[in-house]
């Protein structure tokens, strides 16, 4: 045999031994290096996912958006070092996430996660750049229990030698999901009070029309939630004569939109007037979760606080602030709840007629 020849084949029992071949969230077929030290994240809740795994360490770049915007959002709150990084990309909705190629190519990376890009994309992505693209996702958003949340960080955690760390995370969400529903599931139909979401963001801030069916926060807890009558899953735009028709008993308000929801109470008195909750001071605020893309760990500690006002004997051993501080330790490694509540105002009672 000669000399090339041995090279040739020296250099494809490399590749083949130190490469790791698997399927990402598109059905892709990718092989990928052995161990990657350097990787980037691009798309919403890309690097929130890497931060789970405890792998931001070996992340060499950011997205324009997760460095400008780093509030109501733990994992970067919890690592201030991330938005020191370079940044190789715009960030935001699919199509509106140009990345910077030639800034990406010189950060030199093994590897880059991707979410909300489609096979054709990730395909291309990966052809032009000669580096491998791994797609994950968190499936439909705002859940618990999600399969593709769960294999995404199954296939992050193998890829980055976390595997151990990804089971914990999908055995913490379940248990948490768990002890939630224990502690409602028996408590009658016609004792539960009913509660409705608003201000909820969408691609933005919204007020309070903005709200969502099957809210995962209100699942977790069996609350009785009156916009499930009216849509199967998901985020909704109310009318708002609805609303005044369902009258709740308890109305929380996500604070991401909580600014827009006061200015329309300067705006429309009488409305807000008009529901029992409001004018009996059953209002309260819950963290934003639904921060480019869901965090998880935030909708987590809503659920707690959320049953702690619904169900005070059911929870009476739940301090909401301490709760939420030991799931956010568990996910981003830091306990950041004072920081949350100096942003946005966190687990309070809100007095929207004064």
């Amino acid at each position: 045999m000669s000399s090339t020849r041995k090279i040739s084949l020296v250099l494809l029992l490399a590749a083949t031994l130190w490469s790791l071949t698997l399927t990402d969230l598109t059905g892709r077929r990718v092989t990928i290096p052995d161990k990657p030290e350097r990787i980037v994240c691009t798309g919403p809740g890309a690097l929130r996912l890497i931060v789970y795994l405890g792998a931001q360490d070996r992340v060499i770049g950011i997205e324009k958006i997760e460095r400008d915007y780093p509030g109501g959002r733990p994992y970067i709150i919890a690592n201030p070092q991330l938005i020191k990084l370079p940044v190789f990309a715009k960030g935001g909705p699919p199509g509106q996430n140009p990345i910077n190629e030639e800034k990406l190519v010189l950060l030199n990376p093994d590897l880059i996660f991707a979410t909300y890009i489609n096979r054709g994309a990730a395909d291309r992505l990966q052809a032009k750049l000669k580096i491998s693209v791994v797609v994950l996702s968190y499936g439909e958003l705002a859940t618990f229990d999600d399969a593709a949340l769960f294999k995404s960080l199954k296939i992050a955690g193998k890829i980055l030698s976390r595997t151990k760390r990804a089971e914990n995370i999908i055995n913490y969400i379940k248990g948490l999901e768990n002890d939630l529903n224990k502690r409602t599931r028996d408590i009658p139909e016609n004792e539960r009070p009913t509660a409705y979401i608003g201000g909820i963001g969408y691609k933005g801030s919204h007020g309070i029309d903005s709200t969502m069916a099957k809210f995962p926060t209100f699942i977790a807890i069996n609350a009785k939630n009156p916009v499930d009558r009216i849509k199967l899953r998901g985020w909704v735009s109310i009318d708002r004569e609805k609303l005044l028709k369902w009258d709740p008993d308890f109305i929380f308000l996500d604070e991401g939109g909580l600014k827009l929801t006061l200015k329309d109470v300067r705006r429309n008195p009488s409305f807000y007037r008009g529901l029992k909750a409001i004018r009996e001071g059953r209002v309260y605020g819950l963290l934003p979760f639904n921060y480019y893309t869901t965090n998880i760990e935030i909708a987590l500690a809503n659920a707690y606080f959320a049953g702690k006002i619904l169900y005070p004997e059911r929870f009476k051993d739940i301090s909401p602030e301490k709760k939420a501080d030991e799931i956010f330790t568990f996910f981003v490694g830091k306990p950041v709840y004072r920081e949350m509540k100096k942003d946005y105002g966190g687990y309070i009672k809100i007095n929207l007629l004064k």
